[in-house]
Formats: structure tokens, C-alpha cells, sequence
């Protein structure tokens, strides 16, 4: 996938506030964050959503609860709590057709996902 965004950043073809990387993964910071703590965890292998993972993919995004509570400590979110999500297909929300996952907090963020 040449022309995916989050491939061009994995690759560091698009520069990005890069917080964690490892070989499978990656993260960093959300450019138009919805909290004070708002990080994206990929696997650098595309893959457009969680119904389209390999055993590649699978294996690096089984990783990604672990890698998102280091990084919630990392930011100091341990106590107060922090939420790990992922929208998967245009009605969720999903606009960047490559696997991710939302790390938010540093907030109250309440109990409703929508507006």
C-alpha cells in the first residue's frame, strides 16, 4: 500500500511525533488530538481494519493492549484511567483504512463515544 498514510509514516516517509516503536509496531501522537493524551498504535504492516488481519498482522496487534498500557504509564494515566479503542469501517468512524488504535486520556472522557 504506497499511497496509505500510516504506511508512509511507519516507513518515516511522513514525518510524525513518534512516542514508541518497536519492530511490528509503532505509535504516535494524534495530530488532531480529542484529549490531552490522544496516541495512534499501528502495526507498521498494512492492513485496513481488524477484519482484514494476518497472521502477521495478528500477531503484532495482539501486542498492542500491552503496548498501550507502557505508554498509559508513560504518561502518567495509571491512576486516573485511559481508553484504548479501535474504529473499524466508514459507519464506526474509521477514516485512515489502516489498522489502528486509539490511546486517549488525561481527561474525563465519560461513557459515550458519540456526540
Amino acid at each position: 500500500m504506497t499511497e496509505c498514510l500510516f504506511c508512509k509514516i511507519a516507513r518515516k516517509e511522513i514525518p510524525s511525533a513518534l512516542v514508541y516503536e518497536d519492530e511490528h509496531l509503532l505509535a504516535f501522537k494524534d495530530i488532531f488530538p480529542q484529549a490531552p493524551v490522544h496516541l495512534l498504535i499501528i502495526p507498521k504492516a498494512h492492513c485496513e481494519s481488524l477484519g482484514d488481519l494476518t497472521t502477521e498482522t495478528a500477531t503484532a496487534a495482539a501486542r498492542i493492549p500491552q503496548v498501550a498500557a507502557r505508554l498509559a504509564a508513560d504518561h502518567g494515566l495509571q491512576t486516573s484511567g485511559w481508553r484504548l479503542l479501535s474504529n473499524n469501517g466508514p459507519d464506526a468512524g474509521q477514516t485512515v483504512f489502516h489498522l489502528h488504535f486509539h490511546l486517549l486520556g488525561g481527561k474525563p472522557l465519560g461513557g459515550k463515544l458519540c456526540q
